[in-house]
């Protein structure tokens, strides 16, 4: 029997629940047929889910199929979440994408589909609710195959058709010559094709009436294959949860095994092996490879993290946008810590100047579901204050920037090359360093703590992205340093040198959506008028505008800050027939920066926590030095000058 992970992903209302409920019941692992509005989801079993109607949290669930054993991850569906979906793909073999005949390819799925690419997710793909009035299987086939790959096949369960045979060989140059002479496709290429995403199998029906369940099913047992494993022992994390007061770290074994007392990380030692079919568990004595597992009391454990021979992931996608800010809340700081060791990407802080905690968000649903499971789980009343846009800063030019810390019996200096990297890339850190200059200790203390917080830029104390910071040179003292003084050093010479590019190589970023509008022909100058005003810009790469029927679709971007309102607007002079949709697509420079500058009146030398200033010692005392005076006073000397920089 083949062994099989995968996940169920989808826009919301799209019927992927209910789809999971059917493929459950037809493969006889529930006896009875759950209904997400009866609340009684075999795999929304949480409170909050049940209330709302929607996938708030990954479930996992298993079945038997034929030869195929199946274990499924159900997926939350709400944009707002999609940083928990993105969380999953990571472990899949393969996944269902749902699309609901009524809505057809919405924004977020095309979102979605990006994700599974970047993630390499071969994917099969169900179109739900085909008994709607007016659904059209060909009309449907055709949006897949325009808007998401021309890879989007109809299959008939296990079978594929002479037509689709002929339609999956045009893909492939190779696969072509060799239908043509054989006048066959095999099974084998065909699922070749499948794993390699050039072939996507799409199969039509409406989970609530369990029709195209069976077919799905036979697909998946037919056109799948199990994932190569290794013999030495790794794992990924891809949730974090919290059962009853014990603390969940959720994995997928993609090689070896996996055994009670067996040691995992920092000397922590596997407790017990819980395999999870919806709310109930079974504890078992070996996980192999390939197989699902929850392991209760780890810490330190984070969703992405790497175990054995797998790196960590890299940095996720779907990053969030507002910033909620609530008041006085040290009495729930720990609730949100605890909800931040789930979803890492909450950012929790609290800030002891202002007095004030924030969390990071996607959306306003997700605020309405954080301040329930603040009620629930913890019984606390928290009220947040009004959310504001998450900035973020870069650097346009490479600079050098120098920390010194050398208060009476402590030395270190650090310098470090910070120059731009690519948008979307994060923070990145490397060291080019002579050991000869610099020992490996202290080489290594500097990477660590370059990565130990969030690195603030120096315009609006916003984090700081999109770097690559270099340690180049420096010194230890043999008697005197310790590497706490390495710490020092390191975020000073962050801080020292976005300072020294504070008027000339900072730059403030904003959030931009990517939108999706549709308004009546007769209001495209009020839209397009809109756009430019919001300061944003349609598409250009091709034709902007495409006409369905009266409607005609316009698509671009423009800053969250100027759309996140839009919504309301397009309803009114739509009169109700116009539909925006938003997508979050990153990063870009702020087109009010030096308003936004303005209004957060931020002083990054007031800013103790993140001070750019250096430590030096003079006469048996330490002393401070102003963050522009460091050059001059520098141990070390400059490996870079001004006009040798990377450009």
């Amino acid at each position: 029997m083949k062994s099989i992970t995968a996940g169920i992903v989808a826009h919301v209302d799209a019927g992927k629940t209910t789809l999971s409920e059917a493929m459950l019941y037809q493969a006889g692992a529930v006896r009875q047929l759950g209904r997400v509005d009866n609340g009684d989801a075999f795999l929304d079993p949480d409170a909050l889910e049940k209330q709302r109607g929607i996938t708030i949290f990954s479930h996992q669930a298993r079945l038997t199929y034929q030869d195929l054993a199946l274990t499924l991850l159900d997926t939350p569906g709400h944009v707002d979440f999609a940083s928990q979906t993105e969380q999953v793909l990571s472990v899949l073999d393969y996944a269902v994408l749902v699309i609901s005949a009524t809505d057809g390819v919405q924004g977020y799925t095309r979102t979605l589909w990006r994700l599974l690419a970047r993630y390499h997710v071969p994917t099969l793909i169900f179109v739900n609710k085909m008994d709607a009035p007016g659904a059209d299987q060909a009309a449907l086939l055709t949006q897949l195959q325009t808007e998401l790959s021309p890879g989007c096949i109809a299959f008939d369960g296990a079978q594929v058709s002479a037509a689709a045979s002929e339609d999956i060989a045009m893909l492939d140059e190779s696969v072509l010559a060799d239908f043509l002479d054989s006048g066959q496709l095999s099974a084998t290429v065909i699922r070749r094709m499948i794993d390699q995403r050039q072939v996507f199998p799409c199969y039509f029906g409406a989970a609530l009436k369990m029709t195209g369940v069976t077919e799905l099913l036979a697909g998946l047992q037919q056109w799948t294959t199990p994932s190569e494993t290794t013999r030495d022992f790794g794992a990924r994390v891809f949730k974090i949860s919290h059962d009853q007061g014990e603390r969940l770290t959720w994995l997928r074994v993609t090689g070896g095994d996996l055994q009670p007392k067996q040691v995992l990380l920092e000397e922590q030692k596997v407790n017990q092996l819980r395999v999870y079919n919806g709310v109930k568990y079974t504890v078992q004595s070996q996980i192999l490879a390939g197989d699902v597992c929850a392991i209760p009391g780890l810490t330190g454990t984070y969703p992405g993290q790497g175990l054995g021979n797998v790196p960590d992931s890299a940095a996720p996608v779907m990053q969030p946008v507002l910033d909620p800010q609530g008041q006085d809340l040290h009495a729930c700081l720990a609730a949100l810590r605890e909800l931040e060791d789930e979803d890492p990407q909450l950012h929790v802080s609290w800030s002891s100047h202002l007095q004030e905690l924030r969390v990071q968000l996607m959306g306003t649903v997700q605020l309405e579901i954080l301040q329930q499971l603040l009620q629930d789980r913890f019984n606390l009343t928290v009220h947040f204050g009004a959310g504001r846009i998450l900035y973020k800063e870069t650097l346009t030019k490479a600079v050098e920037g120098v920390g010194h810390f050398e208060p009476l019996r402590h030395y270190a200096e650090v310098h470090l090359l910070m120059e731009p990297a690519p948008r979307g890339s994060g923070l990145t850190f490397a060291a080019d360093c002579s050991l000869e200059v610099l020992g490996r200790n202290w080489q290594h203390q500097v990477l660590t703590n370059l990565r130990a917080k969030e690195q603030l830029g120096v315009l609006t104390g916003s984090p700081l992205t999109d770097v690559k910071i270099t340690l180049v040179t420096g010194r230890a003292s043999i008697v005197h340093s310790v590497g706490g003084d390495f710490r020092e050093a390191t975020w000073r010479a962050v801080r020292q040198g976005l300072m020294m590019r504070q008027d000339d190589g900072c730059q403030l970023l904003e959030p931009w959506y990517r939108f999706r509008l549709e308004v009546g022909q007769e209001q495209v100058g009020r839209a397009m008028t809109d756009v430019q005003r919001m300061h944003g810009s349609l598409d250009a790469a091709v034709d902007p505008t495409t006409s369905r029927g009266n409607l005609t679709t316009l698509t671009g971007v423009a800053p969250v800050s100027e759309m996140q309102d839009y919504a309301q607007a397009v309803q009114a002079y739509t009169h109700g027939q116009g539909q925006l949709e938003c997508l979050i697509d990153g990063y870009r420079p702020c087109h009010n920066a030096a308003e936004i500058i303005a209004q957060q009146q931020y002083a990054p030398v007031a800013d103790l926590e993140n001070t750019p200033d250096s430590v030096f010692c003079a006469h048996g005392a330490g002393y401070p030095v102003a963050w522009d005076q460091v050059p001059t006073m520098a141990h070390v000397p400059y490996v870079y000058s001004d006009t040798d920089l990377p450009q």
